[in-house]
């Protein structure tokens, strides 16, 4: 009866990693062997691995990534231009503790939001708070909010994110509204977060999208000269998947 009602007590704790480890090693004849001291440090430490499980899956709900997209399943074997090494050095997050951004081009198809995904999911995995956001969907969610009253709302949500990935920038038509909004969201984020864009369009051309041209200066200003870029190139690798 006394372990039933520590089992209880660990339940309403809320320690369930510990509940489960000790419950295992009530059925693991090989754990009675060791001390005391080991089997607590044993369940200590599933405590542990399960808190960082449960985070893990709460952060990547709040993303929403479009894909779920794990780091260590990035294709570097088709001829797309991507450096492993550079992929490397991003995976280390080091550029999101120093608010450093990241921008992704290529023609359609070469796995410009996969490879977004997976960045933002090593992210998470490091334990910042990651959002994901189509650049026509965030100018849908602005334009709503402001409407309702929920601008500052979204505003503070936004800026408060270490990482936000905008994937297929300059496909949406841009608003004056939307310009000078998108300049907000950026500029918060300076020094105080990081950026990832995904674009279809060289950088050379966000000037003539984004459209006037002292807006298009602070935004560019902003995102491009902090930045890792990579460049993809080839044909869409679409054109091989099978159809399920």
């Amino acid at each position: 009866m006394l372990i039933e009602q520590t089992l209880e007590d660990l339940k309403h704790l809320k320690l369930y990693g510990m509940v489960q480890a000790l419950d295992e090693q009530r059925t693991n004849a090989s754990t009675q062997e060791l001390t005391f001291e080991e089997r607590l440090g044993l369940c200590v430490d599933a405590e542990k691995q399960d808190r960082e499980n449960r985070r893990l899956a709460r952060s990547l709900k709040t993303a929403k990534f479009k894909h779920n997209a794990c780091p260590e399943d990035i294709n570097y074997r088709d001829a797309r231009g991507l450096d492993r090494q550079v992929i490397s050095n991003l995976l280390t997050c080091d550029w999101v503790e120093k608010s450093l951004n990241t921008i992704i081009t290529g023609p359609t198809g070469v796995g410009k939001t996969w490879i977004a995904c997976a960045l933002g999911q090593q992210v998470a995995r490091k334990g910042y708070s990651v959002i994901y956001k189509r650049l026509s969907r965030l100018f849908e969610e602005l334009e709503i909010a402001y409407g309702d009253g929920s601008l500052i709302k979204l505003r503070a949500k936004l800026a408060k994110t270490r990482l936000l990935i905008l994937d297929d920038w300059a496909l949406a038509p841009i608003t004056e509204r939307g310009r000078q909004e998108l300049l907000e969201i950026i500029d918060d984020h300076m020094g105080n977060g990081s950026i990832l864009i995904t674009s279809q369009h060289p950088i050379e051309q966000w000037h003539e999208y984004i459209g006037e041209p002292t807006v298009a200066d602070a935004i560019l200003d902003r995102l491009v000269h902090r930045a890792h870029r990579i460049e993809l190139r080839g044909e869409s690798l679409r054109k091989n998947q099978k159809p399920e």
